[in-house]
């Protein structure tokens, strides 16, 4: 006996949204956590090099060349937008360079294309946010790096923590981020940046903006943000103040209250080239 499935006519339409990783990438399921279900993530990955996470690493998966490649191997599967999900390699040029990539991948692949590094600014911008703690994996070299492209866009950091890890990231559990994010949050702060898509993100940040009182945001959360707001789609992500505007979610906390205050401003630091955790 044969079952007609005739009538199933098929899977819904699918909205394409195209991201390009770096090759040691390992979060591509926490991406999908802030896509609605109409909406399909077509993923690639940069080429392997034999180096650790370090500014020459975040140069080298960031060369034009390489994201050339990356997006044209994209465009045939015709999504509406390109994402290159990497917070290091879209700030390690600056602004400008910043920009160069943008307009590097839109050539590319006639995509409308974001990087991390741009909606991070776009969503600081967003939330009003001109003073931030910063949390990183990175070790001292690349934090600074960091620093130095929100100092360009006019966003100062008021404290920070970093771990100086070169490997492994996407390993570090939420208790560390937690912890880091307690001790970045020592200055006047509008805002909390967790930085690094391969660092888990997604339930900490309800948890430290109820905590913390001032909106957190992530780099995988605002490059999923930036990338579904350019083809008119809500990310998805229960209690995150950035997603507040989304229709159909469930109940946001109270209004936040002010940030804290504090009379100084410290950084965390371990060794770097540390490859673990203690």
């Amino acid at each position: 006996m044969s079952l007609d499935v005739s009538w199933l006519g098929g899977p819904a339409p699918q909205r394409g949204v195209g991201v390009v990783a770096p090759f040691d990438f390992a979060l591509d399921r926490e991406l999908w956590r802030w896509v609605p279900d109409d909406v399909s993530l077509r993923l690639t990955r940069t080429p392997f090099v034999p180096v650790e996470v370090s500014l020459d690493l975040a140069r080298l998966v960031s060369e034009h060349e390489t994201l050339d490649e990356a997006v044209r191997a994209l465009a045939a599967s015709e999504p509406e937008v390109v994402a290159y999900a990497c917070a290091s390699g879209s700030f390690v040029g600056g602004v400008a360079g910043e920009r160069a990539m943008c307009e590097a991948m839109t050539r590319a692949g006639d995509i409308a294309s974001v990087t991390t590094s741009g909606a991070l600014l776009e969503a600081l911008a967003e939330l009003g946010a001109c003073r931030i703690a910063l949390v990183t994996p990175y070790t001292e070299s690349v934090t600074r790096a960091l620093e130095e492209y929100l100092g360009e866009a006019g966003v100062a950091v008021t404290g920070r923590a970093f771990l100086g890890l070169t490997r492994h990231i996407w390993k570090v559990p939420y208790r560390s981020v937690v912890d880091m994010a307690r001790q970045a949050v020592v200055g006047a702060a509008d805002a909390l940046f967790i930085s690094c898509t391969n660092l888990p993100t997604y339930d900490a940040i309800p948890q430290l903006e109820a905590e913390l009182r001032m909106p957190v945001i992530s780099a995988n959360q605002v490059t999923m943000w930036s990338a579904l707001r350019r083809i008119g789609v809500y990310a998805v992500g229960p209690y995150q103040a950035l997603l507040m505007d989304a229709p159909d979610t469930p109940d946001a906390p109270g209004p936040l209250d002010p940030p804290r205050v504090a009379d100084t401003t410290v950084d965390h630091r371990q060794e770097e080239g540390q490859e673990g955790l203690t």
